[in-house]
């Protein structure tokens, strides 16, 4: 494996006040930096301060969108250890996301061990106030300066750091959902499954829409039917429906998350059966109108468990478990971030320890 040079930075920065943080607003001393160039592969891997990027102003990503991106944390345990959770998970997806939009995969070792190595050159950043953590962001771009439509010929590997809190204001209080019905994110046999930035682009119109109407997120439905659920903006959603919890299967459209897994692993793991399978609106509707809605809520790497209160669809409010949270949903609230933060026993063996 190639070794990781570090460049310390000069001017460390101040540190936010880390009881109040947010979301993604504040970034760390340094960042890590690899270069693909075709014909030699990924190389000169280092750990340089944080600071703006040089790019040609024709570089193929601001004209073609050609990269991919990933989104997971470290958990400061209340022993001192730093916890990295299901880290290959992320790794394996974005190669997987990487061989959807054509770019070079990334040694897994390598990969890790640069996460490793980041966030142990930022350590003092790693939050330990209550619900807070170290987002980690990997991410690739294609550089080459050329107008022309292909894949590119060279790329940038690069992960910067974050400490947050929760991601919605709400934390784990339950957010209402706007069923969205103009837009759509994705269809089978598009990049749905793949984490890259153009899924994202293609729904903040929506997104805007709902918070105008007072709305935390929007729920997707299928690009060619407009009428089976695929997943929320930032989450895979879960419905519990006649004490069987039900997830729209991976069938190409939806991005596989690894809470979204890890959740339904754990759930199984305590005898809930699980299903994973096509939804119609219409169902759910039917379900939540004759009271077999019991609770709803979505899964995601940075709000972890998110309760789900009501839903809107062309203007029927859809309330579900009363607004509040439901059992499941603090169940597996509960136990994942008992397990992130070192709290509570791992049985499946998902935290790395940095």
């Amino acid at each position: 494996m190639q070794a990781i040079t570090v460049q310390r930075t000069a001017a460390p920065k101040e540190k936010p006040d880390f009881s109040r943080l947010g979301f993604g607003q504040y970034f760390t001393d340094h960042m890590f930096l690899l270069h693909y160039t075709e014909g030699t592969g990924w190389h000169t891997p280092r750990i340089v301060p944080y600071g703006p990027l040089s790019l040609d102003p024709a570089s193929m990503v601001l004209h073609y969108g050609q990269e991919t991106f990933e989104g997971l944390k470290a958990y400061r345990a209340d022993d001192g250890r730093t916890l990295l959770f299901r880290p290959l998970e992320n790794i394996r997806r974005m190669n997987r996301s990487n061989r959807r939009l054509q770019i070079a995969e990334i040694d897994e070792t390598l990969y890790l061990e640069a996460i490793k190595a980041l966030v142990r050159a930022d350590i003092d950043w790693v939050p330990t106030h209550p619900d807070t953590s170290l987002y980690i962001r990997p991410f690739i771009i294609a550089t080459d300066p050329y107008l022309g439509v292909r894949a590119s010929h060279t790329y940038q590997f690069l992960i910067i750091l974050s400490p947050v809190g929760a991601y919605y204001p709400e934390g784990i209080d339950p957010v209402s959902i706007l069923i969205e019905t103009e837009d759509v994110r994705a269809v089978k046999g598009g990049t749905g499954e793949a984490k890259t930035g153009g899924n994202y682009a293609a729904t903040i119109r929506a997104q805007v829409r709902a918070k105008e109407k007072g709305y935390t997120q929007v729920l997707w439905l299928d690009g060619v039917h407009r009428r089976y659920i695929e997943e929320v903006g930032t989450m895979n959603v879960f419905f519990s429906i006649d004490g069987r919890v039900v997830t729209p299967p991976l069938e190409g459209s939806i991005l596989p998350g690894v809470t979204r897994d890890s959740a339904i692993r754990l759930l199984t793991s305590w005898g809930v059966p699980v299903d994973q399978r096509v939804i119609a609106i219409d169902e759910l509707v039917e379900a939540a109108g004759a009271g077999r809605l019991s609770e709803s809520f979505g899964t995601g790497t940075a709000a972890v468990i998110s309760p789900i209160g009501s839903f809107n669809y062309n203007e029927q409010i859809i309330p579900v478990s009363g607004g509040q949270i439901g059992p499941l949903a603090r169940r597996l609230y509960d136990e994942l971030t008992g397990i992130q933060w070192g709290k509570k026993a791992d049985p499946f063996g998902w935290t790395v320890e940095i």
